[in-house]
């Protein structure tokens, strides 16, 4: 087997229910083999990015998920990569990067590993097709032990070279009850501080694991060279050197296992690293304290080979019968270096006359430089001299909130009304996600919902079962359990999932992710709030709002229209004041065939003219306090001496509040009515 072929067996051994991907080589024959095996999802995405949403929204669903593209995907992937680092995920996510060194088929060459070391996830580097396939498995019992994704990182002699392969049976598909839980999946700042402090103990606990983890391993021949490498550099160095060396092949390159290394480097006499690409592991050993050469003697730039592995051993010696030519390089080193020792002294001489205004000047022009700072005075000690004192003051939690109006609102009452499933996005619609409406699952990055909704949808098809009634598998906290997943296979189930995301944002990116939702058939509804501009940052236009950063009329992008052109067959306009319409356009929507769109159009009560300029009032002898219009989290609405009142100061009178009383008690305010 190649070695993306046996990634694809890996995976399929180790109950991969999801795999998605975007052809880049030497990635491609992953995907292309994953759709040989029956009873896995798997999806060309129109980009690297949708890949990976989809993935990651099937892994929070509960089923494992494996998503493969070629380094310079993992760039166009970047963004839900280092969300997904904080959310962490639910059944296993590997994510399989194909380094290309060399470019044999590539505009650049980078080192990936970095990647790993930036989002903060493990990394997984294999050396041949059988670890290929076994890495796999083990990749996804890390992901799911420590509630990560992780990262398979190949390079393209493991991605295409063949060898034997033991396979293994396959495992029962796994499938995890997902639970509704905001404040993991949805990133809004409040979470994502308190999720970013759960990355750092993990990254700790990651790597206390790698010390031990049995595919981190020394083969011990000897004192008088270490060799430390990953991947197929090991292979080469192994060949190379046989049993002259000793090794400490690394599977785990990112936490590196500090301690072995440590330890390893303790018992040799010196010690080298081979790598391809960039000085990884290099940098980190060094950083440690210890004495390592690496890209001193071989390339940081394109592909290695045993060739080049050789000749630099050669040069420093390290092979048997080398050691006469590195003396002699030693010699010729060393000569060249008191040759440029003389030539430095000589350049110092002549420099010391010449430079003696300079090496004068300096010292005040650093003096210079110093008097330039601002004094360093702290802010206490600049209060105590003021006389002032310090105060701790301890002010209420005023946690963001909708603007009374909010077109977003009465469409978050209705979603969460009807128990759906629904992946957020990026913008002021992520304030749906908190209470009372709670009405959002994820919010991943921008444009990500759509992907996630797909995912969602892809892992409910895994399981092939019978439709079933979604209220069955509902949570207490609104979440679905596996039947409850299942129940969302048709597309003609009740409870399909619904991506919601703005206008900005779906232009922005989720216009892939309904390309990729209409071209894979996916079973969703996308929920478009089209507010008319990019509210959350104040207000700039977009290309939906006909206008341009100098406030030119300019060529305005329907949406309705992208939507129909993208495929999607049912697109439906609603006004998002008007509950009963939007209730009636998303179950219509959820019962159609397919992906359908929902475009709730109201412009931004913020934006000039918008408001209604309408007030409500409660009439108190009809309200029985069932606090019922309190589940919209108006801040037009407060409770005094037990019972709702509508403020007329900051009510926009958008109507929402009187659609959900049950007793008729919230009325227009005429004209002259007194105040309450």
């Amino acid at each position: 087997m190649s070695g993306n072929e046996a990634i694809a067996r890996g995976a399929y051994e180790a109950g991969v229910g999801v795999a998605c991907g975007y052809p880049g080589t030497p990635s491609t024959e992953i995907i292309e083999r994953m759709k040989t095996f029956d009873g896995v999802y798997v999806e060309w995405s129109p980009n690297e990015k949708v890949a990976f949403e989809v993935a990651l929204g099937a892994a929070i669903a509960g089923v494992r998920a494996l998503v493969a593209m070629k380094h310079v995907g993992l760039n166009v992937a970047a963004d839900p990569l280092f969300t997904a680092a904080y959310t962490g995920v639910n059944a296993g996510l590997v994510i399989v990067s194909a380094d290309d060194p060399g470019m044999h088929s590539s505009q650049n060459e980078q080192d990936n590993r970095h990647y790993a070391k930036f989002a903060k996830i493990p990394m997984l580097e294999p050396s041949d097709s059988q670890e290929a396939k076994d890495f796999i498995g083990l990749a996804l019992d890390i992901s799911e032990r420590f509630d990560t994704p992780v990262m398979l990182r190949t390079t393209t002699r493991v991605s295409h070279s063949s060898g034997i392969v033991l396979l293994g049976p396959p495992r029962a598909r796994l499938r995890l009850a997902y639970k509704k839980a905001p404040p993991k999946y949805v990133m809004v700042p409040g979470n994502a501080r308190l999720r970013r402090m759960e990355v750092e103990a993990r990254q700790r606990a990651v790597a206390e694991f790698a010390e031990s983890f049995s595919q981190n391993v020394i083969e011990w021949n000897g004192a008088r060279v270490g060799i430390v490498a990953s991947g197929v550099a090991y292979q080469y160095a192994r060949e190379i050197l046989g049993k002259n060396a000793s090794y400490l092949k690394i599977a785990m390159t990112h936490p590196i296992p500090g301690g072995m290394v440590r330890e390893f480097a303790s018992r040799v006499e010196r010690l080298y690293v081979v790598e391809e690409l960039d000085p990884f592991l290099e940098e980190q050993i060094r950083a440690m304290g210890l004495t390592v050469t690496g890209k001193a003697c071989l390339p940081a730039t394109g592909e290695l080979t045993p060739e080049i592995v050789r000749r630099a051993l050669t040069e420093e010696g390290v092979l048997p019968g080398s050691m006469e030519r590195a003396a002699e390089s030693a010699e010729e080193r060393a000569a060249e270096g008191a040759r440029e020792g003389l030539r430095e002294g000589a350049r110092e001489g002549a420099g010391e006359g010449a430079g003696e205004g300079e090496a004068g000047n300096a010292p005040e022009r650093a003096a210079d430089r110093i008097a330039l700072a601002p004094p360093a005075v702290s802010d206490e000690a600049s209060m105590v001299e003021s006389g002032e004192t310090s105060e701790v003051v301890s002010v209420p939690a005023r946690p963001p909130v909708m603007c009374p109006g909010c077109p977003h609102r009465g469409a978050f009452y209705v979603l969460k009304k009807m128990k759906t499933i629904a992946t957020g996005d990026i913008g002021c619609y992520t304030l749906g996600a908190s209470p009372p409406l709670s009405a959002l699952d994820t919010t991943i990055c921008m444009g990500a919902s759509i992907g996630n909704a797909i995912g969602f949808s892809a892992a409910a098809s895994v399981a092939g079962e019978p439709q079933a009634q979604a209220t069955a598998g509902l949570t207490e906290s609104g979440g679905l359990e596996p039947d409850g997943i299942r129940a969302l296979a048709s597309g003609h189930a009740p409870r399909k999932p619904v991506a919601v995301i703005g206008d900005s944002t779906f232009v922005h990116s989720g216009v892939t992710g309904l390309i990729d939702a209409v071209y894979n058939q996916a079973q969703i509804v996308v929920l478009i709030m089209d507010n008319g501009t990019t509210a959350m940052t104040g207000h700039q236009d977009h290309p939906a709002t006909g206008v341009t950063a100098r406030g030119s009329r300019t060529h305005k992008l329907s949406l309705e229209a992208l939507s129909r052109a993208c495929g999607v067959d049912l697109v439906a306009v609603i006004d998002p004041y008007d509950l009963a319409s939007m209730e009636r356009a998303l179950r219509q929507a959820m019962d159609a065939p397919g992906p359908a769109v929902v475009i709730a159009r109201r412009p931004c009560v913020l934006l000039p003219g918008a408001k209604p300029r309408r007030r409500y009032r409660v009439a108190r002898e009809r309200c029985n306090a069932c606090r019922v219009c309190l589940g919209l989290g108006c801040p037009s609405i407060e409770l005094c001496d037990g019972r709702p009142v509508i403020i007329e100061g900051s009510c926009v009178g958008c109507g929402v509040c009187a659609q959900i009383c049950a007793h008729d008690a919230i009325t227009l305010r005429e004209a002259g009515e007194d105040r309450e």
